[in-house]
């Protein structure tokens, strides 16, 4: 059997950098060979949860590859088949937003858009302190649109942050089978 690659992009929900670098462990442990793309905030920015030099270590030492950071490196992806299935893991309002209108200005984006335009798979594990505000429109519009997935979602702090919604990122190895079969994971939002 052919080995399954997965594109594994990650933006700037920081703070769920370590639940998602566990999941990429997993799936690497799983078999699955990981192709990691992110974006330039995700790859530069050094915050309370970690130097960027450090994460960005760690997650080549795991995929066995060096982090696609451009937009001209993310743009082959598609054209050249070099994914199965995209996974967007954290995937933030900003770019969930960027993604719904079609907007290809960071090397996330653009991997999601060269992976659609030969129809292959996106996964989504959405990380968003607005994701039932301005976001929620476009959440949406994306469980509109052929080829896009969420990984199952609730809100993580209901009292504090109200309009905030988290993937259960323990989930994405299940979610990626699915979506690979072209099924959404259901339920889309749990409790």
């Amino acid at each position: 059997m052919e080995k399954i690659t997965l594109g594994y992009a990650m933006t700037g929900s920081f703070c769920t950098f370590e639940k998602s670098i566990a999941e990429m462990a997993r799936l690497s442990s799983m078999g699955y060979d990981l192709l990691p793309v992110m974006s330039e905030n995700a790859y530069s920015t050094s915050t309370r949860f970690g130097k960027a030099r450090d994460i960005v270590a760690r997650i080549e030492n795991i995929c066995g590859k060096s982090v696609i950071h451009t937009i001209p490196g993310a743009e082959p992806i598609g054209p050249k088949e070099m994914c199965d299935l995209l996974l967007v893991a954290p995937c933030t309002g900003n770019t969930l937003s960027k993604i719904a209108l079609g907007i290809t200005d960071t090397p996330v984006t653009m991997a999601v858009k060269s992976q659609l335009r030969i129809g292959a798979p996106v996964l989504l594990a959405v990380a968003s302190n607005d994701a039932l505000g301005a976001s929620g429109e476009n959440i949406a519009r994306l469980m509109n649109r052929k080829n896009i997935y969420f990984v199952p979602m609730s809100q993580d702090n209901p009292v504090a942050k109200p309009n905030s919604l988290v993937a259960h990122f323990e989930k994405i190895p299940d979610c990626v089978e699915q979506a690979l079969k072209h099924r959404q994971p259901q339920p889309v939002f749990c409790e």
